[in-house]
């Protein structure tokens, strides 16, 4: 048996938790740091590091007194490397540097994207990590900062079959709430604004689809771009406030907002499914803070063949969170790859060729 502890400070949430054996979750507190930023319309991320360093040792407690544990039941510390806000990442990664010399422990690097594919895995999915037929394994990590697929092949060889070429589906969410005036965070708000609206009524384009009759690059078949339609909702929202006199009438905003956000699901949908059924794949995951979106989720139940085998990341273990660097840890920790204290932190989304847990 090994508990590990997990750090996570890689954007706007402050988190710990412990997990035992990489799937049985003690504990996981979050402190989340959306009061700070709404504000300003979007993350700071100097004063996201900020509340990272009031925030860690308050979380870190929760954590360990909801599992029951204390240092000395350690046995390793896994902490979020990158890729994130550097200023964000440094403090969550130093702050468990002096964990690791304190309490003599070894401390693991983690991939915060490969994490959130582990996310799936935690609590009873994790029996899926060893079934053969598990695999080939197409998984979606689409969030604020990311909106990738990667093939996971059962000896845990990878490769990213596309990637955003711009905007993330969830930046693209953020920054539609704030063109029209919604708010921050920006996911969950356009979700509620769409709920009841017509889907239908503006047809808003879907770019790297080949839907507006345009021959489709090869090497953009599984990569996604959202600044187009992104674009194309800032013109409406222009086209329909100058008709009324420079506001938006607020009876086209429940419409505008779910045709948007249709736009957007639909080609997350499609691309995922099509790449499953090129590379005959037997799981699609689809994890990241975007995942939580209930049509999102609605929209793969009900689209995915019932060939392939469709994992949802829970909702509690989507948006930021240590559970998910914990689990992932643990795989490091059984294979005894940990870094050293001269360690730094990493933005940008490094090439994947492999993935731990397998």
């Amino acid at each position: 048996m090994a508990l590990i502890l997990g750090i996570e400070s890689s954007c706007d949430e402050t988190a710990a938790a412990v997990v035992r054996d990489g799937c049985n979750v003690l504990s996981s507190a979050v402190a989340s740091q959306i009061a700070k930023h709404a504000v300003h319309g979007g993350v700071v991320p100097e004063l996201a590091a900020r509340e990272h360093l009031t925030a860690l040792r308050p979380v870190l407690d929760q954590a360990l007194a909801e599992a029951g544990v204390t240092p000395s039941d350690i046995d390793a510390i896994a902490v979020t490397q990158g890729p994130g806000l550097i200023p964000a990442l440094l403090v969550g990664l130093n702050f468990a540097k002096g964990l690791a010399i304190g309490w003599n422990k070894p401390l693991i690097g983690v991939n915060h994207f490969i994490a959130h594919i582990y996310a799936a895995f935690l609590e009873d999915g994790s029996r899926l990590l060893e079934r053969a037929d598990t695999y080939p394994l197409l998984a979606l990590v689409v969030s604020g900062g990311h909106t990738s697929l990667l093939l996971v092949e059962a000896d845990g060889k990878s490769r990213q079959l596309g990637c955003t070429m711009d905007d993330a589906a969830g930046e693209a969410l953020d920054k539609a709430s704030k063109l029209l005036g919604l708010g921050y965070p920006g996911g969950p708000i356009i979700q509620r604004t769409a709920d009841g609206g017509d889907v239908t009524r503006y047809d808003f384009p879907r770019p790297l689809t080949g839907a507006a009759g345009k021959a489709l690059a090869p090497e953009n078949k599984y990569n996604f771009s959202f600044s187009g339609v992104k674009t194309a909702l800032l013109y409406h929202y222009r086209r329909q406030s100058e008709a009324n006199g420079g506001v938006f009438p607020a009876e086209l905003m429940k419409d505008t907002v779910a045709s948007y956000q249709e736009a957007v699901i639909d080609v997350l949908v499609r691309k995922t499914l099509t790449a499953a059924r090129e590379f005959g794949v037997r799981t699609v995951v689809v994890s990241g803070g975007v995942a939580c979106n209930g049509p999102l989720r609605t929209r793969f139940e009900q689209s995915t063949p019932s060939s392939i085998r469709l994992r949802l990341a829970p909702g509690k273990f989507c948006t930021d969170n240590a559970a998910m660097v914990a689990g992932c840890g643990y795989h490091y920790f059984r294979k005894s790859r940990f870094i050293n204290l001269g360690a730094d932190s990493f933005a940008r989304l490094p090439m994947i060729t492999e993935v731990p847990f397998l």
